[in-house]
């Protein structure tokens, strides 16, 4: 089984399970139990939240790492290549390794039938208890109560937002998907949520388990203006710690602000030049991913994000609002067919001079003729074209120096721009 690449291996994922999406822990339980896995790091991190996981997770590994502990992070999905999803010291982990757990996992399975995602979080266990890692940051998948991260207890739970999305497996209103990421919840241990507004299911959740709860806006917060923004929590025993003129950082600083909490009920150094140094240096590839770009003589901005529900699109126009370029703004488009697409579009559009849409490399997509024909209902300029490489070549042609061209809607769609960049020109 190690003789397959991780191409052969994940071909052979894909095609293992009758249905990508299987709700449930039972199955993978037992093939846990099955490889004796146990606890993968001595503290275990769970994340979940409508956005802001990715985010909220490379920071906190960030502030954890650089105080010198081994931390590992698991995330999804990839853009391009699936080691990203395994980070361990801030290194992608090998196709070696992965193929290694992979054949771990399958040779333990036996007659279970696992997911795509259940052998990948498995094979991520499997490869974080044999690094030896102080601490492991993960990322749920979908939801929280149900999915496979879950399988491990955590000693802290984060909980960055609850909206809609992902309806025909969470529900379709805030307090049935606050139910499901209320899931990750453990007795005893902390909560945190960066959520103003939680709905009653999440409460009802930390009051049965009696989990101490941390709220934004009540235990800690943020506050930004032109110059910088400022901090305050508490440590494990209530005191309030405070951040003050910290500089402004590209990825959202909400989730920083709940990063930082999460940090500061940990066992480690609380030094003010070694956090900003891990948040300043913080990267998460296509959110709010701003690179400069030559197209043919002009200078542009391509600013690349992954947001592909209304929370996220309210988040990028609040962003967009408060950096206008110079120039016009001129945006790639593409979404995926169980996406809400008026809710999407609504807060961007006063934002954009033009559109350019395109169906994404899935059969998942929508097609560029609903895309473009929504749009062009609520009066915007709209093109479309075959594939999100000729929309984003089209919208680099007619731009001017200093103009942005924002490429955003879903991780395909910025998948296919990261392609484009590095080809050669």
């Amino acid at each position: 089984m190690t003789e397959r690449s991780l191409g052969e291996w994940l071909a052979y994922l894909e095609q293992l399970h009758p249905s990508a999406i299987d709700m449930g822990l039972e199955r993978s339980r037992e093939v846990a139990r099955r490889l004796g896995l146990g606890k993968p790091a001595p503290l275990v991190v769970t994340v979940t939240g409508t956005n802001g996981k990715g985010s909220t997770c490379a920071f906190l590994a960030s502030l954890i790492g650089v105080q010198g502990p081994r931390v590992g992070v698991y995330s999804s999905p990839h853009l391009l290549r699936y080691n990203e999803r395994v980070v361990i010291d801030g290194q992608q982990a090998s196709d070696e390794a992965l193929c290694q757990a992979f054949a771990a996992v399958e040779s333990a399975r036996g007659e279970i039938s696992l997911t795509y995602f259940e052998m990948g979080t498995l094979a991520a266990f499997w490869l974080f208890e044999r690094a030896g890692l102080d601490a492991v940051v993960l990322e749920v998948g979908l939801g929280g109560r149900l999915d496979a991260v879950n399988l491990v207890d955590a000693d802290l739970a984060l909980i960055t937002s609850i909206g809609l999305d992902h309806a025909d497996w969470l529900g379709d209103t805030r307090e049935s998907v606050a139910f499901e990421k209320a899931g990750i919840m453990r007795a005893g241990k902390p909560a945190l949520c960066g959520d103003l507004d939680p709905p009653g299911p999440l409460l009802h959740q930390v009051a049965v388990l009696d989990a101490p709860l941390l709220l934004r806006g009540r235990d800690y917060d943020l506050s930004v203006d032109a110059q910088g923004w400022s901090w305050y929590g508490l440590d494990p025993q209530g005191r309030v710690l405070r951040l003050e003129r910290l500089p402004l950082l590209d990825l959202p600083m909400e989730n920083a602000a709940l990063a930082l909490q999460a940090y500061a009920l940990l066992p480690l150094p609380w030094d003010e030049g070694r956090i900003v140094q891990a948040l300043l240096a913080t990267r998460v590839t296509g959110r709010l991913d701003r690179r400069a770009l030559d197209w043919r003589g002009k200078s542009l901005t391509l600013l690349l994000d992954v947001g592909h529900n209304p929370h996220a699109a309210d988040y990028l126009a609040q962003r967009l609002e408060s950096r206008p370029p110079a120039g016009k703004r001129w945006a790639v488009f593409g979404l995926l067919a169980d996406k809400d697409l008026p809710g999407v579009v609504a807060p961007l559009l006063s934002l954009v001079a033009g559109w350019a849409v395109a169906p994404l490399d899935t059969p998942r997509s929508r097609s560029a003729g609903e895309l473009a024909g929504h749009l062009r209902g609520l009066g915007a300029a709209v093109a479309q074209y075959p594939d999100v490489r000729a929309a984003l070549e089209a919208q680099c042609e007619q731009a001017a120096e200093g103009d942005e061209i924002l490429l955003f809607g879903s991780f395909f769609c910025v998948a296919e721009a990261l392609d484009w960049l590095a080809r050669p020109a």
